[in-house]
């Protein structure tokens, strides 16, 4: 059971919206991105996570958000949604801006401490995935795996489905946390991560 079992941010809210470093908030806290394909319960997760069920917006037109979402959470972290790739109904001049948009937040961005990279435990990664790990990896910026919808899957099945994805993606499987927006299950442990990961910025 995870030490954050139950824990629900005092406050989380909207701070700003932007697509370049002169539109990024200036609060200094730890900041956690969270990434992933359009359709994969990004901003599901973030309102679970912070206990907030209209905080990020979610949407069943994939791509709708286009810009990076800043959000303070409980006065000691920024989330920082970020557009999600793939499957997105929007103009391809958009789209390809997305590319630029999210390697500059993520080359540049001082209080950035953890990218999230949301994945759906029903689906193989794909070449974007595994480039992307790659690419982090080569700038050295520190990335916690969620397997979402785990809901989707039957309970003696999931185990191997996490598995089968962190062999996927040539990571141990305790890289890789399962989560349901659902039922919250995995919800403490991916807070235990999320603080672990921050907590030598935390301002308390």
């Amino acid at each position: 059971m995870g030490r954050m079992e139950g824990y629900v941010p005092r406050s989380a809210d909207y701070i700003k919206a932007g697509t370049a470093p002169s539109h990024y908030p200036t609060t200094g806290k730890p900041e956690v991105a969270f990434v992933g394909r359009s359709n994969v319960g990004k901003s599901t997760l973030i309102n679970r996570l912070t206990g907030r069920k209209g905080l990020a917006r979610a949407s069943n037109t994939p791509g709708r958000t286009q810009l990076i979402q800043f959000f303070d959470v409980a006065d000691r972290w920024v989330f920082a949604d970020l557009p999600g790739y793939g499957y997105a109904k929007v103009p391809p001049s958009i789209r390809k801006a997305w590319g630029p948009m999210i390697n500059t937040y993520l080359e540049v961005r001082d209080p950035l401490r953890l990218v999230v990279l949301i994945l759906d435990i029903r689906r193989e990664p794909g070449s974007w995935e595994h480039e992307f790990l790659d690419w982090l990896n080569d700038h050295e910026r520190g990335v916690l795996i969620v397997a979402t919808k785990m809901d989707k899957v039957p309970k003696h099945k999931r185990k191997a489905a996490v598995n089968k994805l962190s062999k996927a993606l040539g990571l141990s499987s305790a890289c890789v946390f399962p989560f349901s927006a659902l039922s919250g299950d995995g919800r403490a442990d991916l807070w235990d991560a999320l603080k672990a990961a921050t907590e030598g910025m935390d301002d308390g």
